[in-house]
């Protein structure tokens, strides 16, 4: 079983690279007596690399669908949904680190192989919808800034991310670089964005306050479910669970607790900018549509057509598709890196890295090519809005696995969720349950 566990953690480092290491634990194991700042440095990176996928193209298109079509009130679900998200990563976190196992091993371990082989189907197909999502986005951005084609489009976007991760495969520093360096680019296109567009403080302050029309509005409903299924990512879960684990720590009590500490740090950090990101969508199709009775503003075309002449700013729609080209790019690698764990978790299966990142993409291709075959490129934005919903459908099947294991005692020991953590870990996986539950009736019944 250790030699398994070895094998495993070191496919983990081939596949992020080897990060930089804190100072070697000293004194019996104890945790190193470097300075806070170092050891967060040190430890820093996958809150970022989860991140990325808090951001991507689809939740540009429920955002954009809530702002324009409810102004700010959809506001407070952005906020609820980024809160869930960190607990729930933070939860994700400690599982690796106090069990050395990941989310998608402890599945395979626990449950039946027939519930073990439903659980890796139910969540490759959301990694296929993630991966979808983020291939239609970037290639958008593609169409919108060069004039490209979006089957070309959906073409380029696949190989620059495998070329990007056979580059920098084995150089995570430079890999997390290349992503910050994004997130950075996405962040700073959408502060100019809310500086042409000027929102009211006060009418923004007030969209965080959650109200009663969200559940009693089947319509605000159905994007607000499609928020919180855009914002709380499955496959994360289980992608957190597995790289934190190739971060240095002692192996010990005190180290994994510091460990913990850290990523907790580390993730609440990194979803933080995720959250302003998301709500700057929002606010901004809510200040710039909505303020102007444009409420049907969905599709990411017409918003980049859109921005410039509404807001008088000739450089809005090109800012707009170059943060989306930058947010498809990013959250692609993070679901190549994901589908590659959960295959091994799961199925004890290990690909070549190469194999397993072609068939990521081809999974994400077809039914692009497909779609626009039959219906036409316009049908692609349904296609986009449509893999929310599966990524929202699919969440209960890895939430209440992760609640599961982190509040059971014999795997986490000292580690195991608290009364007040366990409860509102199961109050949020039994709220996404609920919201499902009404999804599927709203949609076919």
């Amino acid at each position: 079983m250790e030699d398994g566990k070895a094998i495993a953690m070191k496919d983990i480092a081939t596949t992020i690279g080897s990060i930089d290491q804190l100072p070697a634990p000293r004194d019996g194991g104890r945790p190193s007596q470097a300075g806070f700042w170092r050891k967060l440095l040190a430890f820093g990176g996958p809150g970022y690399l989860v991140a990325v996928g808090y951001m991507d193209p689809g939740n540009w298109a429920t955002d954009l669908a809530g702002g324009s079509a409810f102004g700010y009130a959809l506001l407070s679900v952005v906020l609820l949904s980024s809160m869930m998200a960190m607990l729930l990563q933070y939860l994700s976190a400690k599982l690796g680190i106090a069990t050395g196992r990941d989310l998608a091993q402890l599945c395979r371990e626990h449950f039946s192989p027939r519930v073990a082989i439903a659980l890796w189907a139910l969540c490759e197909l959301a990694i296929i919808a993630c991966d979808l999502a983020e291939l239609l986005g970037a290639a958008i951005a593609l169409q919108l800034l060069f004039g490209v084609s979006l089957g070309w489009g959906v073409g380029i976007a696949a190989v620059f991310t495998l070329v990007i991760l056979g580059l920098l495969q084995d150089r995570a520093r430079s890999l997390e670089t290349f992503i910050i360096g994004l997130l950075l680019v996405i962040a700073g296109c959408f502060l100019a964005e809310l500086i042409f567009a000027q929102p009211v403080l006060s009418e923004v302050l007030g969209g965080l306050v959650p109200q009663t029309r969200i559940v009693t509005d089947p319509t605000m409903l159905y994007v607000a479910v499609g928020i919180i299924g855009a914002t709380v990512m499955p496959h994360n879960l289980y992608l957190h669970s597995a790289i934190v684990q190739a971060k240095p720590f002692a192996r010990t009590q005190a180290g994994r607790r510091e460990a913990i500490r850290f990523a907790g740090i580390d993730s609440t950090v990194a979803l933080t900018l995720a959250l302003a990101v998301n709500a700057a969508i929002l606010i901004l199709a809510a200040a710039t549509f909505h303020s102007q009775g444009r409420t049907e503003i969905a599709g990411l075309e017409e918003a980049y057509h859109l921005l410039s002449p509404m807001l008088g700013a000739p450089l809005a729609g090109t800012l707009f598709a170059l943060a989306l080209l930058a947010a498809g790019q990013n959250s692609s690698v993070t679901g190549t890196l994901a589908g590659q764990i959960v295959m091994e978790g799961f199925l004890s299966i290990r690909l070549p890295v190469w194999l397993r990142r072609i068939a990521t993409r081809l999974a994400a291709i077809v039914p692009v090519l497909i779609t626009m075959a039959l219906f036409g490129e316009s049908a692609t934005q349904k296609l986009l809005v449509l893999s929310q919903v599966v990524l929202s459908l699919q969440l209960p099947f890895a939430v209440i696995p992760l609640v599961y294991f982190t509040s059971d005692k014999r795997r986490m020991g000292a580690f195991a969720n608290n009364r007040w953590l366990a409860a509102a870990a199961w109050i949020i996986a039994a709220a996404i349950v609920s919201l499902n539950l009404w999804l599927l009736a709203y949609s076919f019944l």
